[in-house]
């Protein structure tokens, strides 16, 4: 591999990475903040960026802990909240190399590294490829471990001094799903799967089961997508 292709690569992904820091800055400080206030220290709080580097699955964790549940069952339920990877493998497998660096490159694996890998990938060469992983990868984790150091350390006086920050700072994170979605829009397919999703899970947020919003949501999303890019799908509703 040439070292123009190996810059290539590099640069490319940290240019795709850079949009990143507007949702995970904010939340990765939210995280800090929260932790701490929790009981840990702020260098507990990023030594599980560093490690476990879960978004969500860190507040659920901290708050588990903080509240008295077993550690065992706080270990398994951030670890359910992250059976969701199991379903992005196989679809990044078709466009990944022979490389023998994807194993650890996953510990950079998101849902905003995936969405962004499953568009970027495909239209790229394959020598750039792991480069390009590292630099959207890494710039990623270590904006999240600054966050959540920075939360950690200055979060409580940020939010004494900006207050509308509590109640900015928990959008980031939606706010980030929300630009990476809206491209799909422009495709009839995605269009009508998105919808069926957002509509299944406002109605259950709205019903006695609204802890089962999202995944029972997702479930409906897919079958949709399946149904839509089916034989059947491709007769009855692409037709025009």
């Amino acid at each position: 591999m040439s070292s123009s292709t190996q810059r290539s690569g590099w640069k490319q992904g940290v240019l795709d990475g850079l949009p990143l820091l507007g949702g995970y800055i904010p939340v990765a400080i939210s995280f800090g903040v929260i932790a701490v206030q929790a009981g840990f220290t702020t260098l507990e709080a990023t030594l599980i960026s560093v490690f476990i580097y879960a978004g969500a699955s860190q507040f659920l964790l901290v708050a588990m802990v903080a509240a008295g549940s077993p550690l065992w069952l706080a270990v398994c339920m951030t670890m359910l909240v992250n059976v969701r990877h199991v379903v992005y493998a196989p679809n990044l497998v078709p466009y990944l190399t022979q490389s023998k660096a994807w194993p650890l490159l996953m510990h950079g694996l998101t849902d905003q590294i995936f969405a962004i890998a499953h568009t970027r990938l495909p239209q790229m060469a394959d020598a750039e490829k792991v480069d390009w992983f590292k630099g959207v990868s890494l710039v990623a984790w270590v904006s999240w471990i600054a966050g959540t150091a920075l939360g950690g350390i200055a979060g409580d006086s940020l939010a004494q001094k900006w207050p509308v920050l509590d109640s900015v700072m928990p959008f980031a994170l939606p706010a980030l799903f929300l630009v990476l979605l809206a491209p799909k829009f422009s495709n009839k397919t995605w269009s009508l799967t998105l919808l069926v999703t957002i509509t299944a899970a406002l109605l259950m947020a709205l019903t006695v089961i609204k802890n089962a919003a999202i995944p029972m949501a997702a479930l409906c999303g897919a079958l949709t997508f399946f149904i839509l890019t089916s034989n059947f799908g491709r007769k009855h509703f692409h037709a025009n």
